[in-house]
């Protein structure tokens, strides 16, 4: 049994100024944070999944927010300051959860995975449903409040709380 590090959506159209949903200055701020996580999650054997947006130009998603991660542009591809290894999973995905329409479920299970540790952006949106998700089959989650960011504040506050409060998550506030 192993533990498996969920980085979500660092992605160049949420954390590059620019980018078609820049999540701002304070999601920048969580990139050191993540890079330490990842270097630790691999070095303790356990495994970096990557969940990122990937979406087609006439997604249904874009009713309520700009074109962004559209897949094959640069835009949809993981900050070169976060880099894949060759060992870590990519997993693609159409909507907010993690778990929509994916094989995540499978490779969690495969790797025999008995925690999972989440990173990413948007706290209201992508990170705390797929931590929702991760809860609903049984698994411990912690979230790392220093690794998470999102566009709104009061949201991503919002989101911290219910992953701690309603979804039972351990959000570490401070490492």
């Amino acid at each position: 049994m192993k533990r498996a590090l969920l980085v979500i959506d660092m992605l160049v159209d949420f954390l590059e100024e620019g980018g078609a949903l820049f999540c701002g200055k304070e999601a920048v701020k969580i990139i050191p944070f993540v890079q330490r996580k990842i270097k630790e999650v691999r070095a303790d054997g356990g495994i970096v999944i990557y969940i990122c947006d990937a979406h087609q130009k006439d997604d249904l998603e874009f009713k309520l927010f700009p074109q962004h991660c559209i897949e094959g542009t640069n835009g949809a591809q993981i900050i070169k300051e976060l880099k894949s290894a060759n060992e870590d999973i990519v997993v693609k995905k159409k909507r907010f959860s993690g778990f929509f329409r994916t094989p995540l479920e499978d490779i969690l299970k495969e790797c025999s995975i008995d925690r999972v540790e989440v990173v990413g952006v948007c706290t209201s949106i992508c990170v705390m449903d797929t931590v929702a998700d991760l809860r609903n089959r049984d698994y411990p989650v912690t979230v790392y409040g220093e690794a998470v960011a999102d566009f709104d504040p009061e949201a991503h506050h919002f989101a911290l709380k219910r992953m701690e409060k309603i979804y039972g998550a351990v959000v570490k506030l401070h490492s």
